[in-house]
């Protein structure tokens, strides 16, 4: 199987571990494309992404671009690869850069597509209550998650799971799934299908898309807890104060409570939803670190508060 030339665009570390299999594989990842480097901490300090630092590690060159303007497709070009893989860049990649490597561009996307196009599609599906969370990777065009699909599969979400899990998770098992692809494509056996059925999108999430909803109920606001969890955070209002749900539980054996009431029972700070509670378990108040629910409420020193 000849080895092919490939340029690794991704910025997060949910991209590390398919740079990682690439790296180890016959194959040569000429080069990095990243974000550059970004304030981090209270001290904003200037931060390489984990994907310049993985390709540090690596001994890869990495080429720092805010976006795939004319300026990187030259630098790309001229490593002439013979083909481009993304995962988690954060900007899209448009002609003719689309068009440079020989075998164009692909994509490991969080989804089984169409299902969940955009830049959240973990979160949205955890919030959404989806029972499966999947992997595809794709050919990039110029619509938005629309290309043909090389290589698919799910799994069923894992009991209490995250998104900040999920993705980590996924990160690590589908990286061999992105392997599988080029090692086809290089082999001239790789069969891409056009995606069927109505899609559907997940937009970035803004921290407003973060507020719980009390009125709803337990299943769908633990849903919306974990799809939160721990980007843009799961929040709530209580006496004007905004409160960060840091962890939080159904809690089937729960004192009756009215959608929003806070109450403690025995060690335990419950919320009421509209057919039962949450147990809240760790919350961060608004300009404090991280607490077990239980010292938050006995700080109050209240019988019950109302959560907004």
């Amino acid at each position: 199987m000849p080895h092919l030339r490939i340029v690794f665009a991704g910025t997060p570390a949910v991209a590390v571990p398919t740079l990682d299999r690439l790296a180890a594989s016959d194959h040569e990842v000429v080069a990095v494309v990243t974000r550059p480097p970004a304030p981090l901490g209270r001290k904003r300090v200037l931060t390489p992404s984990p994907v310049a630092q993985a390709a540090e590690r690596l001994g890869i060159p990495v080429i720092d671009a805010a976006r795939l303007d004319a300026d990187a497709t030259e630098r790309i070009a001229a490593l002439r690869p013979d083909l481009g893989v993304v995962v988690a860049y954060g900007g899209l990649v448009r002609e003719p850069l689309l068009s440079t490597p020989t075998h164009g561009w692909i994509n490991l996307h969080f989804s089984t597509l169409p299902a969940w196009r955009g830049a959240a599609p973990v979160q949205r599906a955890l919030i959404a209550g989806d029972a499966e969370l999947g992997a595809s990777v794709f050919r990039l065009v110029p619509e938005l998650d629309a290309g043909d699909v090389y290589a698919s599969r799910s799994r069923a979400v894992a009991p209490g799971e995250t998104a900040g899990l999920a993705l980590e998770s996924l990160a690590e098992t589908e990286a061999d799934l992105v392997l599988d692809v080029v090692d086809a494509i290089a082999a001239g056996t790789a069969v891409a299908v056009p995606q069927r059925g109505e899609p559907s999108f997940a937009p970035k999430l803004s921290i407003e898309d973060g507020r719980l909803d009390w009125h709803r109920t337990t299943v769908e606001v633990d849903a919306h807890l974990r799809g939160v969890t721990p980007e843009p955070g799961a929040h709530t209002e209580v006496d004007g104060v905004r409160v960060k749900v840091l962890d939080a539980v159904p809690a089937p054996h729960a004192p009756a409570l009215e959608p929003g009431e806070l109450r403690m029972d025995g060690k335990r700070v419950y919320a009421g939803t509209s057919d039962g509670a949450m147990e809240l378990r760790r919350v961060q108040p608004a300009g404090r670190t991280g607490m077990g629910a239980a010292d938050w409420w006995r700080g109050l020193g209240v019988a019950r508060a109302e959560a907004r």
